[in-house]
Parts: structure tokens; sequence; C-alpha cells
């Protein structure tokens, strides 16, 4: 087997299954963290890098590359890769969630006066009349 399969392969066992089956919206693979789990010393780490990159380490795993931080060269044991799943069903109930409860409490804000209203007289009774 090839480095840069048996890079893939850990990948995908260590990091992208353990995330999937917890359902994690995103995560992330340091190179460093690949490296030394896999013993291959750092002179490894643009493979590392190469390796997860791939389209085929994305297709493989039906993954999107949303950011990789570290150095301009891309190739050091810092560099970071987040993921997100492609089919991700967890990030887009999430936002359809968010989305449906956006504006929730609109129309009762409306029937106190307004947001700010509602505030000032929540903040000017909070201490009771014998409490100052």
């Amino acid at each position: 087997m090839k480095l840069s399969d048996t890079i893939r392969a850990h990948g995908r066992e260590r990091y992208v299954l353990p995330a999937r089956e917890k359902r994690m919206p995103r995560f992330s693979i340091r190179a460093g963290d690949v490296v030394n789990e896999l013993g291959i010393g750092g002179s490894r780490a643009p493979a590392v890098c190469s390796a997860l990159k791939t389209h085929q380490f994305l297709r493989e795993n039906e993954l999107r590359l949303i950011e990789a931080t570290g150095p301009k060269s891309g190739q050091s044991t810092t560099v970071t890769y987040t993921y997100e799943f492609a089919n991700s069903r967890v990030s887009a109930t999430s936002e359809d969630a968010w989305s449906h409860l956006r504006g929730a409490l609109k129309d009762v804000f409306a029937e106190l006066g307004g947001g700010e209203a509602y505030l000032r007289a929540e903040r000017s009774n909070f201490y009771g009349p014998d409490e100052k």
C-alpha cells in the first residue's frame, strides 16, 4: 500500500468515521497529529497534507474541505484541515431550525411595545421595592 493510501485510510478510520458517528457537522485534522500517529516523521508532512486534501479523500468520504490553516506553503505539521460532510443532515437541520426560530418572538415584543421597551421595563423592575 502506498503512503498516500495509508494516510487516507488512517484519516478515514481515526477522524472521519468517528465524526460521522457522533453526527458532528464539522471536524478538523491536524497534519502533525497524523504524522505522529503513523510514526512516519515530520519530513513526511507534505505527503500527509497532500493526501488529506485530495479529491479522492474528499469524494470517498463525502466531505467538503472548508478551511486549511497553517503556513502559506501548506506543507507543515501545523496545517489543520477543517471538513464538513457533503451530505450533512446535521448542519442542514440546525440551519433550518435556526431559520425557523428567527423572529419567533417578534409579535410578542410588538405587543409589549417593542424589544427595547420590554427590556427597559424588565430592568426597572429587576429589584423589588425593598431591594436597592
